[in-house]
């Protein structure tokens, strides 16, 4: 079966995340999302173990479904059109600062258990060697490759995936503590990593243009720290759902179809830049200055993009390695509206035409990656059909983000949407009626 799957997010128990984000908060938004697979995120906080073993149930081999009391809850949130079966995967990302070849290394990973048992067997491990009860994502000082060894020390085919792996402070080949290859970091046990996360600032052809990344799946997930931004990007799977079908669709790519990506430009990461100046600068720019600020002379944040060409061997644009996945970059749903309608995105006339457009025409992935732009102006939406369409083609413009400052996608230059009929011809009844405005 063809899926949709968001294996990185973070509960309440992390920092930096919305109070909301419990169980139940997941499961309704992954229906409105049209994920069908979601990590739980953080298992090994005790406080959230304890959730996850006392709300979910067992499902398919190796995943859980939500308990009949609290999905009939969650169910109530959601458009009866929208509704649909979740999943969960066991799932937690591990903060690993040590010290490795003479350098302060900044590593996250996140881990992925079969079972209930294997969470609690690598969650006791992590515990004799630091503090696992401060943050959903603990921070250890613990050597990536030992963090593989112990989950590989788990029942069942426990696996490690490197997280965000070009975030220049904390992944793999970040260009502030990471290494120069996967290999380096995770040495002798190197070959039991089958599959890399591309984080937000970074997509499928950055990656392609590093020979040393032919070998590893790609994997997309939206780092969620609340419930409205799951699916902001995800993996497309079409295998069968369990942990063990996930596992072997990602280690050896038969049943990976691809990944649903942000556009790079508008991760926080994806140039270099200066946020306390406002300098934004792509890499040409940073080399002449010698990654100096050109407005105080400071070190500026070295970015993904900078990074990515400093270590490939090939050029942008070179065709796919054998093997790679399909890719779509896309725009959140309420910022395509925003756009569409003036106004910001998370204002309650934009919310309220989101909605309509949901019960209209199906979850928020299925709108932006299959429903036909024919079919969305049929309903009275031809900005919003043409704004898709755009998207699609990646036909757009960028303001990219740096220095941990999102970017911008644009769909329309000025005036065009004024020319095109204006918000009333977005969504006619939404932009007039809608329930929120």
């Amino acid at each position: 079966m063809k899926f949709l799957a968001d294996l990185h997010l973070h509960s309440r128990y992390s920092r930096a995340t919305s109070g909301e984000a419990c169980l139940q908060g997941f499961h309704a938004w992954a229906q409105i999302k049209g994920v069908t697979l979601l990590g739980t995120g953080d298992f090994t906080h005790p406080a959230w173990f304890a959730e996850i073993r006392d709300s979910l149930e067992p499902a398919e081999e190796g995943l859980f479904r939500l308990r009949a009391p609290c999905a009939g809850q969650a169910d109530s949130q959601v458009p009866p059109s929208l509704r649909a079966g979740v999943r969960f995967m066991l799932s937690a990302e591990i903060s690993s600062i040590y010290r490795k070849g003479g350098r302060t290394r900044k590593v996250h990973n996140l881990v992925f258990a079969p079972g209930l048992a294997a969470a609690d067997r690598i969650r006791t491990a992590l515990g004799r060697i630091g503090n696992i009860e401060s943050d959903g994502r603990p921070i250890l000082g613990l050597d990536s490759r030992d963090l593989l060894e112990i989950v590989l020390e788990a029942p069942g085919g426990a696996f490690l995936v490197p997280a965000h792996i070009w975030t220049p402070g904390f992944s793999v080949l970040g260009s502030k503590s990471g290494f120069d290859s996967v290999d380096e970091c995770f040495g002798d046990l190197s070959g039991h990593v089958f599959a890399v996360e591309t984080g937000l600032s970074s997509d499928p052809p950055m990656n392609w243009m590093l020979s040393s990344l032919d070998r590893f799946a790609l994997v997309s997930n939206s780092d969620a720290h609340s419930c409205g931004k799951i699916g902001r990007e995800a993996t497309v799977f079409d295998c069968g759902l369990s942990f063990g079908d996930v596992r072997r669709a990602l280690e050896t790519r038969e049943g990976l179809v691809g990944t649903a990506e942000f556009f790079p430009e508008e991760g926080k990461y994806h140039l270099d830049g200066h946020r306390k100046c406002g300098v934004r600068m792509a890499p040409e720019e940073t080399k002449r200055s010698g990654g100096a600020c050109t407005e105080c002379g400071k070190p500026v944040t070295v970015g993904v993009l900078s990074r990515v060409h400093e270590l490939a061997d090939r050029k942008a644009g070179s065709p796919p390695p054998a093997g790679a996945g399909e890719f779509a970059s896309l725009v959140p749903l309420a910022e395509i509206v925003a756009e569409c309608m003036g106004r910001g995105p998370g204002t309650l006339g934009v919310l309220g035409t989101v909605r309509s457009i949901l019960e209209a025409l199906g979850p928020e992935l299925a709108v932006l990656m299959d429903v036909p732009p024919d079919r969305i102006a049929e309903l009275g939406s031809p900005v919003l059909a043409e704004a898709v369409r755009r998207m699609r083609a990646r036909d757009v413009r960028k303001e990219a983000g740096f220095d941990g400052e999102y970017g911008t996608i644009g769909l329309f230059r000025e005036g065009e949407v004024e020319a095109m009929g204006g918000q009333a011809a977005l969504f006619p009844a939404a932009a007039r009626d809608g329930p929120h405005g």
